[in-house]
């Protein structure tokens, strides 16, 4: 397990991803102060036994929900999206992105 201040980090991030958004494991493990460390994002949010931690909206850098196509947890999280108004289909979310940055996350696209 990860030492307990870079695990309270991440669970802050996590805690910290408004209803209706996503973020990247990635994205999470930036936020954090650790970047480079999604894997540590993955094995925390797997050991994680808080019921009210939103690790729902937490996804692959693609957008993709990690969990197998037709497993429990896979099924759970694209319930948990969509009662919060994130639009999933064929177990990726459409019209959002695990966005790079939370300014990208919150304002949109930057200019070019």
């Amino acid at each position: 397990m990860a030492d307990l201040s870079s695990a309270k980090r991440i669970l802050a991030a996590i805690r910290a991803i408004p209803r209706g958004q996503v973020a990247g494991y990635g994205e999470v493990a930036r936020r954090a102060g650790l970047p480079g460390r999604a894997r540590l994002v993955a094995r925390l949010l797997s050991e994680n036994a808080d019921p009210k931690l939103p690790w729902h909206r937490v996804l692959r850098s693609d957008g993709r929900i990690a969990f197998p196509e037709g497993s429990k947890g896979h099924a759970e999280q694209t319930r948990r999206l969509r009662a919060e108004g994130v639009w999933v289909e064929k177990g990726k979310v459409k019209g959002l992105k695990a966005a790079a940055t939370i300014d990208e996350q919150i304002w949109g696209m930057p200019p070019e």
